[in-house]
């Protein structure tokens, strides 16, 4: 097939990339490289079956193509909230646009949508039948709100035009290729103990959260891409940790010297994340693979070998 990928020389975008290539379909890498880089996308750059597309989505594109995969936004607070009104702009514009193309040449559409979607959830863990408790003024806003209005415009295009839509909720991942001030947890805390700095835990670091590797995570979005539920579909692991126990536990794994240092809380950080997987589990026979050390070690060795040449 051949298939776009928006936002695709970032983090998710280059992971599943690799996976479609490997497949060997064709594959349209679009990206406007905010958070994006082209390394990811590198050893694919002389393939007869790929090619790179420097674009913003908040501006309209005519292409040709059977699936797309539209993941293009800024992840992580650091980005997403170094200029919000163009986040906004990206999950509202760049999903319309999106959206427009897939009913023009009839295409299959996935929505990378988020667990943010759910705030700071008053029910634990969170189903897709959950709502959500989200501030619409907050500073983590324009990301949160707009990605629910993509998932709004993805089931208004679907109920409307009947295009063929997915839509996929991801929780926290981690992996090789995170970008090493994306503000993340897991990549904070591993940049941190590299450089044998204090390890910054907000507020009392009981906050929790659920971490997937993004091997994992491909998986789960091929799987619902290619299957026959529309979703929204939670994919993320389930296994629950404290941010004090992910900090300890990358302390113990590379630098058990480097102190923990503590900091307030940031506005509307959300107190429990953990996604109830059941109907991925059921409709698309998924759920994660790869235990939370086993991925923290490649993940280490991601940012010890390009830390050590940076």
């Amino acid at each position: 097939m051949r298939i776009l990928v928006t936002g695709g020389a970032g983090f998710i975008g280059s992971h599943l990339i690799d996976r479609l290539m490997e497949a060997n379909h064709e594959v349209l890498c679009l990206d406007n490289f905010f958070t994006g880089r082209k390394h990811n996308v590198l050893k694919w750059f002389n393939h007869p079956h790929f090619e790179i597309i420097r674009h913003d989505v908040t501006e309209p594109i005519r292409l040709e193509v059977d699936q797309i995969y539209h993941l293009a936004c800024p992840a992580s607070p650091v980005h997403y909230q170094y200029n919000p009104v163009k986040t906004i702009k990206t999950n509202v514009l760049g999903t319309l646009y999106m959206l427009g193309l897939a009913k023009r040449i009839k295409a299959r559409f996935l929505l990378a949508s988020t667990s943010e979607v759910y705030g700071d959830p008053e029910v634990h863990p969170q189903t897709e039948a959950y709502r959500g408790n989200v501030n619409p003024i907050g500073i983590r806003s324009c990301y949160d709100e707009g990605k629910r209005v993509a998932e709004t415009l993805a089931f208004d295009y679907h109920r409307q035009n009947h295009v063929d839509i997915r839509v996929a909720r991801i929780f926290n991942t981690y992996g090789p290729r995170m970008l090493e001030q994306d503000g993340r947890v897991v990549s904070n805390f591993i940049v941190q103990a590299l450089k044998g700095i204090p390890l910054t835990v907000y507020g009392s670091g009981q906050q929790t959260r659920s971490f997937c590797y993004v091997s994992d995570l491909v998986d789960g979005l091929i799987r619902l891409m290619n299957g026959n539920c529309l979703g929204p579909v939670n994919l993320g692991n389930p296994d629950e940790y404290t941010v004090l126990q992910l900090a300890q536990t990358i302390q113990t794994m590379v630098n058990p010297d480097a102190p923990i240092a503590y900091k307030p809380l940031p506005a509307d950080d959300p107190q429990q994340r953990q996604p109830d997987i059941t109907l991925a589990h059921t409709e698309l026979d998924w759920q994660p693979t790869i235990l939370l050390e086993e991925g923290l070690q490649r993940t280490i060795d991601d940012f010890r070998s390009r830390l050590s040449v940076l």
